[in-house]
């Protein structure tokens, strides 16, 4: 099957819908299928490769500082038009169609060709959080209205299926989310790297965060995990907007930056921790919980519908109420100070996460059922 994917984000940025798409891309090159990825041009480098086996063609983009934290939004010129006619897809999958992905729409459309849509992100709520809240109408209309035009709509997991169809779209199905199991494993731990999370403090519990650092993931909620002169150290580790922000907010504090990790850097980071902690409340998924618990680590998560939805599969966790400190002290110190078998609790999570070939195998069932809809309509 040739598969063009139009996507609003790509690498160097690391994100979940990043992580997700490169991993499904991996696998369906080596099972033989060919994949062109259309994604905005973003400057800068990073410890990142491009998948084996796909095309990726890049395309301009214009990032503001006072939108997404300036993230780079591709532009739906008619150079993607040329693109997509020149590797001549079966089927094109918008991944969180909202300006580039656009162009993968209309395209769809007028070769009438089968089109899948996948909601991941809450572009329309993060709005709020860069003070363009009279914005989250209209981006909820453009959304609603690329998903109406697709075959077949997915989103990244349960809760985001529901909130997709309670603006309108429906028949939306989940597009289950992955782990390289032969990657995240507790068998990874470092003491080379415990001591560069910790600053040279290995002998502190170690509180690990992974992802985005950027306004909507609610960073602040962990500073007391940080406080001076206790027997706790917390490692962010990512990169975005909100760094310089963060690196002040926690001067002072038993904190570190690592910066972007990837690969065997990552599965370390995991590995060589006490507990994961999660502060957001506005992921559709957040991958980052799999990958831990796959390490053997407790997860311990602001609360909110898809943390919930995943914690119930974890076999040692909690929740804590967003804006309840205490309570999130309490709950990581319950765990810190509980006895523990990593590898069994790596053992248990790997009876209930998905594998990325897995996951990918239910993507092609979908997409095999958007061209046997796009050919009843054609012919109808």
């Amino acid at each position: 099957m040739r598969i063009a994917y139009v996507t609003e984000t790509w690498f160097p940025s690391v994100n979940g819908v990043v992580t997700r798409l490169a991993a499904t891309v991996s696998e369906l090159a080596h099972r033989g299928h060919e994949v062109l990825v259309v994604a905005p041009h973003v400057s800068g480098t990073g410890d990142w490769k491009e998948p084996p086996g796909a095309t990726v063609r890049h395309v301009p983009s214009v990032g503001l500082p006072f939108i997404y934290g300036g993230q780079p939004w591709g532009l739906p010129l008619p150079r993607v038009v040329g693109l997509l006619d020149r590797f001549a897809p079966d089927l094109i999958h918008a991944v969180c169609p909202t300006v580039l992905g656009w162009a993968g729409v209309l395209q769809a459309r007028f070769r009438g060709l089968p089109l899948v849509c996948s909601y991941h992100t809450h572009v329309a709520r993060y709005a709020h959080y860069y003070h363009l809240g009279f914005a989250e109408r209209p981006v909820w209309a453009l959304i609603r209205r690329a998903h109406r035009h697709a075959h077949v709509n997915l989103a990244a997991s349960e809760e985001s299926r529901d909130e997709l169809q309670a603006h309108g779209v429906r028949d939306v199905g989940v597009w289950r989310g992955g782990v390289d199991l032969g990657l995240f494993h507790p068998g990874h731990a470092s003491d080379e790297m415990r001591t560069r999370l910790t600053a040279g403090h290995p002998e502190r519990r170690l509180c690990i965060y992974v992802g985005r650092l950027a306004a909507e993931k609610g960073i602040d909620r962990l500073l007391p995990l940080a406080a001076p002169g206790g027997d706790r150290h917390l490692a962010l580790v990512g990169d975005g907007p909100a760094m310089t922000g963060l690196r002040q907010a926690f001067t002072g504090m038993q904190a570190t930056f690592p910066g972007r990790l990837a690969g065997r850097e990552l599965a370390a980071a995991y590995a060589s921790s006490d507990v994961f902690v999660f502060p957001s409340t506005t992921d559709t998924l957040g991958l980052v919980l799999l990958e831990a618990m796959a390490s053997g680590l407790p997860v311990v998560a602001a609360r909110s519908p898809s943390s919930r939805s995943l914690l119930d599969r974890a076999p040692a966790g909690g929740l804590f109420e967003p804006d309840d400190s205490a309570g999130l002290v309490a709950t990581v110190r319950r765990w810190l100070g509980a006895p523990l078998d990593r590898r069994h609790l790596a053992e248990e999570a790997r009876r209930t996460v998905f594998t990325w070939g897995r996951a990918t195998s239910e993507l092609l069932t979908e997409y095999e059922r958007a061209i046997a809809l796009a050919g009843r309509r054609a012919a109808a």
